[in-house]
């Protein structure tokens, strides 16, 4: 068990491979991450599709206490984890007796905010270069290692496509133009190293500035509306 005096209170151990919750459980406590990491998972209709990857610090499970609603996606133990459990008054206590713990709290959930607003970014776009481009860098951006003056992005190609929702085939192309020009490295013992995320950003600015508007798909209220008796327009993917 761990020395901290928080953990020694409201620690728990957890093999690795261990289910922490699914989507649609019934949650009445929230977890730290004390060591270990944790994957956070969603079930769409092209499969599960991964969000996030937590790592010691994080905090996770928050919304079911704060909002008193089911879990919205899967947590799964990528290593043997050791947890900080706290209930809804005991996060309650804690906020109100730390002025510290209340600022990280609301600054942890601004940058959920930011991760959720990317990926609607990412499934707005028809283009399938930016969608496997923003995949990317949101997973260099969260589970990215540094290796010298690249960072090194340990994902398979098909978890790559589960980002981006598209066809391994689909990714497989766009994978192989950024290698051509030098975008990403693939590493012969898996994975991928991207000389630095910037560059990819700037090739999203590259993309937007030659297609325009068209490789973003229309959001619901810029759809046009229906003619009375025909079927509304489909949006992309």
């Amino acid at each position: 068990m761990g020395t901290d005096p928080l953990f020694s209170r409201f620690g728990r151990e957890f093999p690795e491979g261990y289910v922490l919750f699914r989507e649609g459980d019934v949650g009445s406590v929230m977890y730290v991450i004390h060591a270990g990491r944790v994957r956070i998972s969603r079930a769409f209709a092209a499969g599960e599709r991964t969000l996030a990857v937590l790592g010691p610090g994080d905090f996770f499970g928050e919304m079911a206490i704060l909002n008193k609603t089911p879990r919205t996606a899967n947590a799964v133990a990528l290593d043997a984890l050791q947890l900080v459990e706290i209930d809804a008054r005991t996060l309650e206590a804690m906020v109100l007796g730390n002025a510290e713990i209340a600022v990280r709290l609301i600054t942890r959930l601004a940058r959920r905010l930011d991760s959720a607003n990317e990926l609607v970014e990412l499934l707005l776009h028809r283009d399938p270069r930016v969608r496997v481009v923003l995949a990317l860098t949101r997973l260099a951006e969260e589970i990215g290692l540094a290796r010298g003056e690249s960072v090194v992005v340990p994902v398979t190609l098909g978890e790559i496509a589960r980002a981006a929702d598209l066809h391994e085939r689909d990714v497989e192309r766009v994978i192989a133009r950024l290698a051509q020009v030098r975008l990403l490295t693939a590493l012969p013992d898996g994975g991928y190293a991207v000389p630095a995320t910037a560059r990819l950003r700037e090739f999203l600015d590259y993309i937007d500035a030659v297609n325009g508007p068209q490789t973003r798909a229309r959001a619901p209220s810029q759809m046009p509306l229906p003619v009375h008796g025909t079927e509304a327009p489909r949006g992309g993917r």
